[in-house]
């Protein structure tokens, strides 16, 4: 009987293939959501300002199944998921305990399939495997393999990590969705957050996992979803290697056979990209839309004789919430409203974050401090992470931390020779600003003036990505706006005083994921091998968000004396001084 039982069971698939769907038209929606990082909730938790949320994506996918029958509509996540608000934050790491919010929240969404995305790694293993077995639908990640499953010879062997495909049967249409994370994770994020895994090269990784998928399940739909940015480069032909490991969408789209679907995620940048045969949708990030395709099939004697498709980006109007959802997650929200309230203590100066870009002041030298009161660190790289925030004197509460530093990066110290520190801060001032000579028209943040898909008009913003633009603090130096990225640079002395020597080792402290590789400043800037950073980090801290939330209890008002300190933090300034300040103020202007 039990032979008789697996028999019957090892032919289920082949009968389901066989019966096919029945003569006519179908026609099928595929919704997507990706970098929703944490907004779950409309409210922005102090005040009255509302942002987008799941809570509003809901009611435009929920206007579409009304529309279309909801056996029509596939709704899918392209990843980080759980990372980048009070709310994600609290059900990480403050209640751990009650189900997570965000797999509540999916199941009563009607969520097909979730992608991992790297931030969903960088929350830690706790996290992660924890969704896995909490969510209703599967948590994907193809090309996450497990390093306890491979020869050591190949990665293309092992098992994953995270499942790695779904297969659903709608109205006899069988539809694949292949889940993939981003591959450049190990260059970003500490390993012990990733430990188990390695991660594969979408390409041309994804084209073999296509193939075996379509060999083994016959699906009449296929979907890729992705968490990797569109990206901008041409794919190569034949064996070449993309050299685009963060943003391989577009090379997807462009070199993928037998896929209908694209979808691609992490850059924030929305985008929709078709030919006859394969659409590329990318929703942006923070629900401010929902990616939209739709295949229509023609089947004729059980065989589909034809296929279109068509993509587009629905806008979601942050106001227009789903009122039945806010109603049923409202006391999720009040707990997490209640926790980021909480007061932590009190600053007597306004901080605002966009100062960063001009030189020192209190937000980016606070972020110092923080970082040079963890021993063994003599030096700090650091950038504004938070692009454009402001945070007012008065009570901070928890949800100000958020303001000060976003993300949940650790803090390690690093052993550096003098010469590549100052290789470092070269690199790092070459992302940030241009060799001007004073000249009008001339801008010394390197800015470009580009359509906004959001307005239909154009903005001026920094070319690079304001997270990447490090400063130091323990030394005194000087950036020559006059001079080429190599030589403008110029490390005078340590912050004590005592001489800065290229040839002598410091010990540096800097993010998690300025250390494994982020940002490419320690590989390109100052030519260290990030596969190796283990060999010279000398101490580990926990969050820096948690390093924050201890100095401020620990300070109990922050002023500007017990956050300027010069023989702690050094000083720097861009020179000449009188036409750095003229023309910064120029660029700012533009770019805010």
């Amino acid at each position: 009987m039990r032979k008789i039982l697996h028999a019957l069971l090892l032919m289920l698939p082949l009968i389901a293939a066989s019966c096919g769907p029945k003569d006519g038209t179908y026609s099928f929606y595929i919704c997507s959501t990706n970098d929703v990082h944490g907004r779950y909730f409309d409210s922005l938790y102090v005040g009255s300002g509302t942002s987008g949320s799941l809570l509003a994506a809901y009611s435009v996918v929920d206007s579409i199944r009304r529309a279309a029958g909801p056996e029509n509509v596939i709704l899918i996540d392209a990843g980080d998921c759980v990372q980048g608000d009070n709310a994600s934050y609290y059900y990480n790491y403050v209640d751990t305990l009650t189900p997570h919010v965000y797999s509540r929240m999916t199941a009563y969404m009607g969520y097909d399939a979730v992608v991992v995305g790297n931030h969903d790694i960088e929350a830690g293993h706790p996290v992660y495997d924890r969704l896995r077995k909490e969510l209703s639908c599967p948590l994907l990640a193809a090309n996450a393999v497990r390093t306890d499953s491979r020869p050591k010879d190949s990665l293309h062997t092992g098992k994953p990590y995270f499942q790695d495909y779904l297969v659903m049967t709608r109205n006899g249409i069988r539809i694949a969705v292949i889940g993939f994370t981003n591959p450049n994770i190990k260059n970003w994020l500490s390993p012990e957050l990733w430990s188990g895994m390695e991660f594969v090269s979408l390409i041309p990784y994804a084209q073999e996992y296509v193939d075996k998928v379509i060999k083994r399940e016959k699906p009449d739909i296929v979907i890729v979803a992705a968490h990797t940015g569109t990206g901008e480069g041409v794919a190569k032909g034949g064996d070449g290697e993309i050299s685009y490991p963060e943003n391989q969408g577009l090379a997807l789209f462009q070199t993928l056979r037998g896929v209908d679907f694209v979808i691609c995620a992490h850059d924030h940048s929305p985008a929709v990209f078709q030919s006859d045969s394969i659409c590329l949708v990318n929703s942006g990030s923070h629900c401010r839309n929902v990616g939209l395709g739709r295949i229509d099939l023609t089947v004729e004697d059980g065989k589909i004789v034809s296929r279109n498709l068509s993509a587009s980006l629905v806008p979601v109007r942050k106001e227009n919430v789903d009122t039945a959802m806010r109603s049923h997650f409202r006391p999720d929200y009040e707990a997490v409203r209640d926790f980021t309230l909480t007061p932590v203590g009190e600053l007597g100066l306004r901080m605002v974050t966009r100062d960063s870009y001009k030189g020192m002041c209190p937000y980016i030298d606070f972020i110092h401090s923080v970082s040079l009161g963890c021993e063994p660190a003599q030096i700090s790289f650091a950038a504004p992470l938070t692009y454009d925030g402001v945070i007012e004197p008065g009570t901070l509460v928890y949800n100000d931390l958020f303001k000060i530093y976003p993300f949940e990066n650790q803090l390690f110290v690093v052993e550096m020779t003098g010469k590549e520190i100052k290789d470092y801060l070269e690199y790092s001032y070459g992302q940030w600003i241009n060799t001007v000579s004073g000249r009008s028209g001339e801008h010394l943040l390197k800015i470009e003036n580009r359509p906004d898909s959001r307005t239909g008009s154009s903005r001026w913003s920094f070319t690079g990505r304001a997270y990447n633009f490090d400063s130091a603090a323990g030394l005194v130096y000087e950036v020559d706006i006059r001079k080429p990225q190599g030589e403008r640079v110029n490390i005078i002395s340590l912050a004590s005083g005592a001489p800065f020597c290229a040839d002598s080792t410091y010990n540096v402290a800097m993010t998690s994921y300025r250390a494994s590789g982020g940002g490419g400043l320690l590989r390109n800037g100052a030519g260290i091998d990030t596969d190796r950073i283990d060999t010279r980090v000398v101490a580990r801290y926990p969050e820096i968000r948690d390093l924050v939330y201890d100095a401020v209890r620990e300070a109990g008002t922050l002023t500007g004396d017990n956050i300027v300190d010069p023989e702690l933090l050094g000083t720097w300034k861009f020179i000449p001084e009188d036409m750095a300040a003229r023309m910064l103020e120029k660029d700012m202007s533009l770019v805010f």
